[in-house]
């Protein structure tokens, strides 16, 4: 058993993780990373990256399938799911091992196993079922992220009732299947089994899909899935799963009916969203507080445990790989005495789905600033508008934007449609840069790019838009 110390020791080798360990080595500080399973994190290795790698080979397939309306011939196009999950776990392990290469580069020591406090001194690691290390550092992020959330009477088998693990890596696609959860992770798995042609059922307890976007989108989304042969049932609960040879079996709820049906489905996802891992660290004897959401921190991702902090989904919403990232910067550099950083600001966090079609937002939504009673003025400009939208055969979606009515301000926008998780990045940046709708008026946006909905939606907001 090995006995260290560190100036900076963290648990978790997510985008939250390794990303504090490579800036704290940056700013001198000796550091070590103790990680039990796969650098990266959940979001590198089975989570962010790997099911775009899938929904790109998805998205491809199903441009093939429509290649006439370009006027290019593409007999019976087909698809190979063993190769296409192949590419997803190719892209994983290149970008885990570029993980790797960057700790090693920034001479961050990367400790294997499982870490747990060990009263308020020490962090004993254990590894294969034996304590290998006993660890000490003056500061310790936990940066050990979340897991998918199991809901009660649900037990994966992984077969007929799979989590999201599972989903990245089938072996044979079901005839019919059954998404539970509308977010982001059960959006995206009803967008790529559906273009690989399987019948997809999409459930959700509440009336509207992706719940957490403005409800404008939301209700776009749900009609762009129906279209494509989803089915959606809303306000719909999901009992009694039993598991059989041919599938799981299920009883629907209608929650505005009150009926109740059950059915058979080849396969079923749970999407029901993640709960943060702060279970096994040894918490219990440190002062840290756990709340519902997570590990409570303060703006500066300090626990109440002097020495100790908390990054990422361990510490609650939004569980996001980018504020992990970012919460990790400003953690590490507010913890070694740097006087200009400051506490995250979560209404400037943008969130993207990659379902078909995409989804972006960032800021309030209308009904949060009319809750919130803020006077706005907001700007729609749909794709069927833009130039560069109908020459890419990508005509459906459409851009809003919330400005304060008083003021200015972009409070909020959400996108949806091609491509609008590369978009949102420009509005992010005009929140962050404190822009109100003037500044968006006289910026130039290059023609022909989607970009240029952005711009339309602000003129529109003011009545001044040109093109609709």
């Amino acid at each position: 058993m090995e006995q260290k110390k560190y100036d900076l020791l963290v648990i978790g080798g997510g985008p939250g993780g390794y990303v504090a360990a490579i800036r704290g080595s940056q700013l001198g500080m000796k550091v070590g990373l103790v990680e039990r399973e796969h650098l990266g994190g959940i979001c590198l290795n089975w989570g962010c990256i790997p099911t775009k790698a899938l929904l790109r080979s998805a998205d491809i397939y199903e441009h093939l399938t429509h290649a006439e309306e370009f006027g290019l011939a593409v007999d019976n196009p087909r698809f190979d799911l063993d190769k296409i999950v192949q590419r997803s776990r190719k892209v994983s392990k290149q970008l885990s091992g570029g993980v790797k290469h960057l700790l090693k580069k920034n001479k961050v020591e990367v400790i294997d196993g499982t870490a747990a406090f060990h009263g308020d001194q020490s962090i004993h690691v254990h590894h294969n079922g034996q304590h290998t290390h006993t660890l000490s550092a003056s500061h310790t992020i936990i940066a050990t992220g979340a897991r998918a959330r199991l809901l009660p009477g649900f037990t994966p088998d992984n077969k007929s009732l799979v989590t999201y693990h599972h989903a990245m890596i089938p072996e044979t696609l079901p005839e019919t299947l059954l998404v539970i959860g509308s977010g982001a992770i059960g959006a995206e798995f009803a967008s790529f089994y559906c273009a690989l042609g399987v019948q997809v059922t999409l459930v959700e307890v509440v009336d509207r899909v992706l719940p957490v976007e403005d409800h404008e989108i939301s209700d776009f989304v749900g009609k762009a899935l129906k279209k494509r042969g989803i089915e959606v049932l809303l306000n719909t609960m999901v009992h009694a799963p039993s598991i059989g040879k041919e599938g799981v079996t299920v009883t629907l709820e209608d929650r505005a009916q009150g009926s109740k049906e059950t059915r058979r489905f080849s396969r079923a996802i749970l999407a029901a969203g993640v709960v943060p891992n702060t279970e096994e660290l040894g918490l219990e004897s440190t002062k840290v507080v756990v709340g519902k959401g997570g590990i409570e921190i303060d703006g500066y991702c300090r626990t109440a445990h002097p020495g100790i902090y908390a990054i990422g989904d361990v510490a609650g919403a939004p569980m996001l790989a980018h504020k992990a990232s970012h919460e990790a910067i400003l953690c590490v550099e507010h913890l070694h005495g740097k006087t200009d950083t400051h506490p995250i600001d979560k209404s400037t966090v943008p969130g993207c789905t990659y379902c078909e079609p995409q989804v972006a937002s960032v800021g309030l939504t209308e009904r949060a600033a009319a809750e919130q009673g803020i006077p706005v003025k907001i700007g729609r400009f749909p794709f069927i508008g833009n130039g560069k939208a109908i020459a890419l055969g990508a005509t459906e979606g459409m851009i809003k934007t919330i400005f304060h009515a008083e003021t200015g301000a972009l409070i909020g926008a959400h996108l949806v449609g091609s491509e609008v998780t590369e978009l949102i990045s420009n509005f992010v940046l005009g929140m962050t840069l404190e822009a109100t709708e003037a500044e968006f008026m006289h910026t130039i946006f290059p023609h022909p790019t989607l970009s240029e909905m952005l711009h339309e939606s602000t003129l529109q907001a003011y009545g001044r838009a040109v093109h609709i």
